[in-house]
């Protein structure tokens, strides 16, 4: 479970900025936190803000830090990352970008993070909590690394660590064993695009053909009234007729890679079953629909994403998802948070945390104040993070449960709006900017 996430001097993100899942002490919705060891944390955590405010900047920061820690193993000793730091300042543009991790594995709570730019690690750091005391298993800095008694895995592979590998990759390499149970963490942490989930449907594929999976998946489509009454999971053997309508229209020699790369393999095909009816409105019976090429591409993205979603609630998990609402009915994006927030369907205390621009999650998706986070850059383009349990008016106060949130949001009463000209004066310019 993530407990919270930082990043700093990176993409838009100028100073460190935390991402907290550890709840406050208010009372509302008690259903969306859960306890584990001395910790109550939150289910979920929603991103607010107004376009380029550095939402998906925060989300792709989840993202490259886990893959920074997912491939550093695989690095050669020249090769170089793709880190942005904070280029609008003159004191960032040439430092190392920031990321750091408090989170809890085994029933143990660590803090993990390194400091990097394209070239090298500048410092990494792994704590653990024992008790109330936090007590330090390495500390690399770039003078060298320091492990503790607790580490003793990690004895005599500091020189086997280059400059631009993480010292905790390399002694998963060689079986540590609380490296290896930390990398698989991060292994199971999901960070997806709400735009581009095309990937992710054979994570749903893989539970439809799950006898004990698949009534849930079914159960969940009815719930959202997708108009279809099932779906039909079927397998074939890989044929040139089977490619999408869209990859079709690629150059010749890209097509025929595909093809014989997909020769003699299975493939797997799904069917929304519609009801067919005569003129007189009596059920003739059943026609398949293709759901690619026949199904709205929000039929489709909800699909394609409740493979992911499932499998993170099944399982437990942490699942990290940029523009969720795209696509979406906001009520159907409401009952995706919903399933999170929920005692009954989250029973393994899954986590969500995801950006969107759905302001009817503010009034309908059942968030607490310290669930919601704004997002937004200040006069040097810089981004800010901030959270609605800790905003205060100008009278001081903290936020009340009893406000319209929604409706404050929209007026600009907690900033992270973006600010709209005046298109009635724009429209009346000529060309030359002259009024008519």
């Amino acid at each position: 479970m993530i407990i919270e996430f930082t990043t700093g001097n990176f993409l838009s993100f100028k100073e460190k900025k935390t991402l907290s899942l550890e709840s406050s002490s208010i009372t509302e919705f008690n259903t969306s936190t859960f306890q584990i060891e001395q910790f109550q944390l939150l289910k979920s955590a929603v991103l607010y803000g107004a376009n380029s405010s550095g939402k998906s900047n925060f989300i792709k920061a989840m993202s490259t830090m886990k893959q920074i820690i997912m491939t550093s193993a695989e690095k050669s000793s020249v090769s170089e990352r793709d880190i942005i730091p904070f280029l609008l300042n003159t004191s960032t543009e040439n430092m190392p970008s920031f990321f750091e991790i408090v989170f809890i594995v085994d029933s143990v709570r660590y803090r993990y993070g390194f400091e990097i730019d394209n070239r090298k690690i500048h410092g990494e750091w792994l704590f653990q909590l024992e008790g109330n005391n936090e007590k330090h298993l390495f500390i690399r800095k770039n003078d060298g690394i320091t492990i503790s008694e607790l580490f003793k895995e990690g004895e005599e592979l500091e020189s086997r660590t280059r400059t631009n590998a993480l010292f905790l990759s390399v002694v998963d390499q060689f079986n540590g064993e609380i490296s290896g149970n930390l990398i698989s963490w991060f292994n199971d942490w999901v960070t997806i695009s709400g735009l581009s989930h095309e990937d992710y449907r054979v994570v749903t594929f893989s539970l439809i053909d799950n006898n004990d999976y698949r009534n849930r998946l079914f159960d969940f489509f009815k719930d959202l009234d997708l108009g279809f009454d099932k779906l039909k999971l079927r397998k074939e053997k890989f044929s040139p007729s089977l490619l999408p309508k869209d990859l079709k229209d690629l150059p010749s020699e890209m097509l025929e890679e595909i093809t014989s790369d997909l020769e003699g393999k299975t493939m797997a095909k799904i069917s929304t079953i519609h009801k067919k009816f005569d003129n007189l409105g009596k059920y003739v019976g059943d026609l398949d629909f293709s759901l690619r090429d026949q199904e709205s591409s929000g039929t489709n993205k909800i699909i394609d994403l409740s493979g992911p979603i499932f499998d993170t609630l099944i399982n437990g998990g942490i699942l990290v998802i940029d523009e969720l609402d795209a696509k979406l009915h906001p009520l159907m994006t409401a009952a995706i948070t919903n399933l999170f927030n929920s005692s009954n369907y989250n029973r393994k205390n899954a986590q969500l945390i995801f950006a969107t621009h759905d302001t009817n999650l503010l009034s309908y998706g059942k968030f607490r104040r310290d669930q919601i986070y704004f997002i937004e850059k200040d006069s040097f383009e810089a981004s800010d993070l901030y959270s609605l349990v800790e905003y205060k008016e100008e009278n001081g106060h903290k936020v009340r449960k009893d406000r319209s949130f929604e409706k404050d949001y929209i007026k600009g009463r907690y900033g992270a709006i973006p600010f709209i000209g005046n298109f009635d004066e724009i429209l009346n310019q000529s060309p030359h900017g002259y009024k008519g």
